[in-house]
């Protein structure tokens, strides 16, 4: 038996280290784990070397086993541990979080690194090496302290709105005179007309055109009054060369040619679904070049001017609209002045117009928005019989139905389909009548590009022998894009249909323009355009073309 104790002893002292671990009360298997609180690794130095903890989820028991003093069951470290001094910058292989610096309120903090491998930029710092303010204390030291209203600091007072973002960064801002604010501008451009004249053979001639502008518009709670005004004067440095052989030209000698058109317009709120309507019009103008309203023979284009008005009712029940109004027109021409000296009268082309007209709408949402408009006149001339010999008194009107719309601010608009009729107080005159198409449609279609369509239809009066009238249709696609907030070019394409209705004349016209905008600030722009005329007529003679280049500038507040 002790033969047996004494190898038994041997063999076990053999095969097993004696380690502090191995007299612990805790049982366990051969390998200890790591989590265990009896035992000590290199995170626990490296810890009270650097001051800093491991990603540990039991942190608890590590800070319990750090703090004590015995060197037994410890691993040994020789020089520096790894990733030692690595939390600040540079790599951290033990994937510690590191520490931030920690900066004054208003201190200057420095941008991050661009990228890998770029340098950390450093703080501002002073002359001293300390770190500076964003903001010197002496720059608002001495400045008087900001409103409490202004700053939005009073006790019940709602939060300030944030103002609005410039729609028209370069649009003329405007003068306030009272309530009214106040627009004026005025265009100055010059260039080359190849027809000014649109003769069958052009005759080209420099030009120069003067637009002014005025716009006032009321800034009231309630009621509004609003006055535009617009004229131009398109100005030839020389007559026109008459025809070598003595016949008179189709278009005057003197070319130049005056225009103003304007309207006020007024409303009377007088509840919040009665509103009375008042307008006042005026136009004055000549006859369209290439236009057989104008006489062979003459020594400059005739004025004529328009002045009329509107008053009216609008009335809205619930979401049913109607609207009623009575106009009056009055058009005066001038004696036209021959080249011969003589002077011809026009007084068989002055009528007065009187008519009404109403609508009637629904708002089916706030989108949509259809109507039903209808209008007649009766047009009674100074004189019973005109210079042919025709009673050119008449009376018509026009049906039409359509709806306004606005899908959002992409697509907006109004479109109609109808029809017009004027018959007239002398049987050889037939009726004159036709279809009517009018529209006015915005499409933005990128936050760069508009796309805009118009289409229009009139019945004009016509001197022609015969002729009932003239039933006239235009259709215009325009695009405008800006290249720059200050940089816009508008491309225009139109086309019109001209039907002289008991003559057997149908004209068409074309006409294709690009107008290039520079705007240098708010008050000048610079405005260049290119712009191609044609009208085709099935009668010999009367057909014509024209090109014009402009250049010039805008002034505008």
């Amino acid at each position: 038996m002790p033969c047996l104790l004494l190898t038994a002893t041997s063999g076990l002292a053999a095969a097993q280290t004696v380690t502090p671990d191995l007299f612990s009360p805790t049982r366990q298997s051969q390998l200890v784990t790591q989590d265990s609180p009896l035992r000590r690794t290199a995170a626990g130095t490296l810890d009270s070397l650097n001051g800093l903890k491991l990603p540990d989820a039991d942190r608890d028991r590590r800070s319990s086993t750090s703090g004590s003093t015995t060197r037994i069951g410890q691993i040994p470290t020789y020089g520096l541990p790894a990733a030692n001094g690595a939390a600040v910058s540079g790599y951290d292989s033990l994937n510690r979080k590191r520490q931030k610096p920690k900066y004054y309120p208003g201190q200057a903090k420095p941008k991050p690194p661009p990228g890998p491998g770029s340098p950390v930029p450093t703080p501002p710092r002073t002359a001293t090496g300390e770190l500076r303010l964003s903001i010197p204390p002496s720059s608002t030291a001495n400045k008087p302290p900001v409103p409490a209203a202004l700053a939005g600091t009073v006790v019940g007072q709602p939060a300030r709105r944030r103002l609005k973002l410039d729609d028209d960064p370069f649009g003329a801002i405007g003068d306030y005179a009272g309530s009214f604010l106040i627009k004026t501008a005025v265009e100055v451009m010059a260039g080359y007309d190849s027809n000014p004249g649109r003769l069958y053979s052009p005759q080209g001639r420099a030009v120069y055109v003067v637009a002014p502008e005025f716009l006032a518009v009321s800034d009231w709670e309630r009621h509004a009054v609003v006055a535009d005004l617009r004229g131009s004067f398109s100005g030839y440095g020389s007559g026109l060369t008459p025809n070598a052989d003595g016949t008179p030209l189709s278009a005057p000698l003197d070319v130049d040619r005056p225009s103003f058109t304007g309207h006020i317009d007024g409303r009377l709120d007088v509840t919040r679904d009665t509103r009375l309507m008042v307008q006042a019009r005026a136009l004055i103008s000549t006859d369209n070049p290439g236009s057989p309203n104008v006489q062979a023979g003459l020594a400059k284009y005739p004025l004529f001017s328009t002045i009329g008005g509107t008053f009216g009712v609008d009335q809205n029940f619930n979401r049913l609209q109607v609207s009623a109004g009575a106009t009056v027109d009055r058009t005066d021409y001038q004696w036209s002045k021959l080249t011969d000296g003589t002077r011809s009268s026009n007084d068989d082309r002055n009528f007065t117009a009187y008519g009404g007209v109403g609508r009637v709408s629904y708002e089916l949402n706030p989108a949509v928005k259809p109507f039903v408009e209808m209008q007649g006149d009766s047009r009674v001339h100074d004189l019973a019989l005109d210079r042919n010999g025709f009673a050119r008194d008449s009376s018509g009107g026009y049906l039409k139905a359509g709806t306004s719309f606005e899908f959002t601010r992409m697509l907006f608009g109004e479109i109609s389909v109808g029809y017009a009729m004027r018959t007239y107080a002398d049987s050889r005159l037939n009726r004159l009548e036709g279809l009517l198409t009018t529209a006015s449609l915005t499409w933005t279609a990128t936050p760069l590009t508009t796309a805009k369509f118009y289409s229009d239809t009139q019945i004009g009066e016509t001197t022609l022998p015969g002729t009932s009238g003239v039933l006239s249709r235009t259709y215009t696609f325009e695009i405008d894009h800006d290249f720059r907030r200050w940089l816009t070019a508008i491309g225009k394409f139109s086309y019109g249909t001209l039907e002289y209705q008991g003559d057997n004349r149908n004209d068409t016209i074309y006409s294709v323009s690009t107008d290039l905008i520079y705007k240098m600030t708010r008050s000048l722009w610079i405005k260049g355009t290119i712009r191609r005329d044609w009208l085709e007529s099935n009668q010999q003679g009367n057909n014509s073309a024209s090109t014009v280049v402009m250049l010039g500038v805008r002034v505008q507040n």
